[in-house]
């Protein structure tokens, strides 16, 4: 809704992921590195411009974007044609994908670094083209039922395989393309199809089957800019490409042009990416669905908040985020210990990922589909643990050396062992949350980190050993998320609904066993609470002692196993008494008549320690007996004593 209370919720929500990443630095920065940066002030201003555009930016979606795309995947799903919800997957898919600001500077940072010969305007559309392509082919797997780790590990195979004749330059930026693809415009519409779709088509399953379209958009960007990567090395030299104007560096983020025809040429270059969005959408909605757009004006006033965040957003990235990783990285790898690099990483993974907003959306509805079996907290939790350790051991190989390829090679092979293992519900979130742990706001600082550390380190080169941080913060998710699932169905988590029956189940059993007078009902005390019925012999075990004997008589019991005791205050006489009873009838009580109910094979004990205790046989006072009992119903017990 277009107000300034949404604004400022927004605008909260932005500075709020933002933080995690501001307070790791600052303790980073101030604390072990022990040094401020010269142009922090350049760096505060753009990360606060990189918030207010970041808040505009949703709002924009939220208005403008979010409504009518969700309402078309209802209205397509429910349509039922096979033709139109490919043709509106493709263009979802492709839309999303070039409007996404995350791909936008990284596409920028790979033709910088690759003197002019990866043209970041071709890059992207090919980035867009294989998302278009993902979304089809998943959203084919939802409607004919396909189980979806084959096509994930097919994907895997393909993508090893075009490493194998790609150029090494080009191997890490297609890994974190993977990630980058799968960010704050594409996830909630791909993941509103995918579940629209599997809770419209009879027989599917929406835990099953309607997520995973967001694991296919990240898996397809890695097969298919390495093929263009093939071209592009084989094909096109340096010279052929004029070097991009903009260069995302520390020196020029602190003397960014703010002139007003540099700020509009900005505006008209986001517009260009965002009207394919806009064009899909119209289209769809007049010449297929042929329904009007409600609040049309609204919407484009969206489109208009989406293209002014959007460029303020990339204005305050150019400024803060990239420059900010970039001195981090210079300055992490002038310092003596390697630990401490591989520990802001961890920091930077973690805390981020923890914020994401993505993340959390994904988590909540994993969480209400699955019929609270997943918990959106600890899955969010092994989520972060993920990218942190994928984040960490990415670092440790741009400090150490070593083929990215052979990292990723080993991931996938123990993701796909552990789609064997994990259970079924949760192969597709763990897809899918690869893809989610990538944000707008991480992906540009955790990239110049990445870049930042490879320039910096001896022996390295930017755009062989920079890139591919991203992709191992899209992988280890996957693992981590799986093992979650293997953990809660090892200690047995069960959904509400599963919850529900098993109680009711027990219920009905229990009070079908109540009613049979065979049988001992009694209630076991832990965790549970609850009555159940044994073909078990019970006994009424009576001690009648003088009341000053009373405790002792009862810790005696209580330490042969006696669990409950019923006092009764008696009067007492023996045979001499017993000639002249008519005068005693009204005396008080002078006995304590203790009945204890347990089972049988405890009497023995019972009464052995009571006769030993209180010397009942020898000098003592008392009498002890016991009697078998019937029709027991009430007796409240420990499990260790049935």
């Amino acid at each position: 809704m277009l107000n300034i209370r949404s604004f400022l919720k927004l605008l909260r929500e932005s500075f709020r992921d933002l933080l995690p990443i501001i307070l790791v630095i600052m303790f980073f920065q101030l604390a072990i590195i022990q040094n401020v940066p010269d142009n922090w002030l350049s760096t505060a201003i753009g990360l606060a411009i990189v918030g207010v555009g970041l808040a505009v930016f949703l709002l924009g979606l939220e208005v403008g974007i979010f409504p009518v795309g969700e309402g078309l995947a209802s209205e397509f799903a429910h349509k039922g044609s096979t033709g139109w919800i490919m043709l509106f997957a493709f263009m979802i898919g492709f839309g999303t994908t070039v409007a996404e600001p995350a791909l936008l500077v990284i596409a920028d940072k790979a033709a910088s670094i690759s003197t002019g010969r990866i043209d970041a305007f071709t890059l992207r559309m090919v980035v867009a083209f294989s998302v278009g392509f993902a979304i089809v082919l998943g959203v084919w797997r939802i409607i004919k039922g396909t189980p979806i780790h084959y096509y994930i590990i097919t994907g895997y195979v393909l993508v090893v395989a075009a490493t194998a004749f790609a150029p090494k330059e080009i191997v890490g930026l297609a890994y974190d393309l993977g990630g980058v693809t799968t960010s704050t415009v594409t996830v909630p519409l791909v993941a509103a199809l995918g579940i629209g779709l599997a809770s419209t088509i009879k027989g599917r399953n929406p835990v099953l089957d309607g997520f995973g379209l967001i694991a296919f958009a990240s898996l397809t960007p890695m097969i298919f800019v390495q093929f263009y990567g093939v071209y592009v090395y084989q094909f096109i030299e340096t010279s052929d490409i004029a070097l991009p104007l903009v260069q995302h560096t520390a020196e020029t983020a602190a003397a960014f042009d703010f002139s007003l025809l540099n700020i509009l040429k900005g505006m008209i270059g986001v517009a260009t990416d965002v009207i394919p969005i806009l064009a899909v959408i119209l289209f769809f909605q007049y010449a297929v669905l042929k329904k009007p757009i409600d609040n049309l004006k609204e919407v484009l006033i969206g489109f208009a908040l989406v293209i002014f965040g959007l460029d303020a957003f990339v204005v305050g990235l150019e400024m803060g985020l990239f420059s900010l990783g970039e001195t981090m990285a210079l300055q992490l790898t002038q310092n003596d210990s390697n630990i401490i690099i591989y520990s802001f990483a961890f920091a930077i993974g973690f805390s981020t990922t923890m914020a994401e907003p993505s993340l959390t959306a994904i988590a909540k509805k994993a969480k209400e589909i699955s019929d609270g079996k997943i918990n959106d907290f600890v899955l969010r939790l092994f989520v972060a643990l993920g990218v942190a350790i994928g984040i960490s051991l990415g670092a440790f190989r741009i400090v150490n050396g070593g083929e990215i390829v052979y990292y990723i090679m080993v991931g996938y092979m123990f993701v796909i062992a552990l789609t064997f293992i994990a259970p079924k519900y949760i192969i597709p979130i763990a897809y899918d949350s690869g893809g989610v742990t990538t944000s707008t706001v991480t992906v540009p600082l955790v990239a110049a980190l990445g870049l930042g550390l490879a320039t910096n380190i001896a022996g390295r080169d930017p755009l062989i050993d920079g890139f591919g941080l991203i992709a191992f913060a899209s992988l280890f998710p996957m693992l981590t998320v799986m093992l979650y699932g293997v953990i809660t169905e090892k200690i047995g988590v069960k959904g509400e609904h599963e919850l529900e029956v098993m109680h009711m189940q027990e219920l009905r059993h229990a009070l079908e066993d109540a009613q049979n007078m065979s049988l001992s009902t009694v209630k076991v005390q832990g965790a549970t609470e609850k009555r159940h019925s044994y073909q078990m012999a019970f006994s009424a075990v009576h001690v009648i002692v003088p009341q000053e004997k009373e405790e002792e008589a009862l810790l005696a019991a209580k330490d042969a196993g006696a669990r409950g005791v019923t006092i009764m205050q008696a009067h007492g006489m023996g045979l001499k008494k017993l000639d002249n009873f008519y005068n005693r009838l009204h005396s008080d009580a002078t006995d304590a008549n203790l009945m204890f109910i347990t089972p049988s094979k405890n009497v023995d004990a019972i009464i052995r320690n009571i006769m030993d205790k209180l010397d009942i046989i020898g000098d003592g006072e008392g009498i002890a007996f016991s009697y078998p009992i019937t029709h027991l119903k009430g007796l409240t017990l420990k499990s260790s004593d049935l």
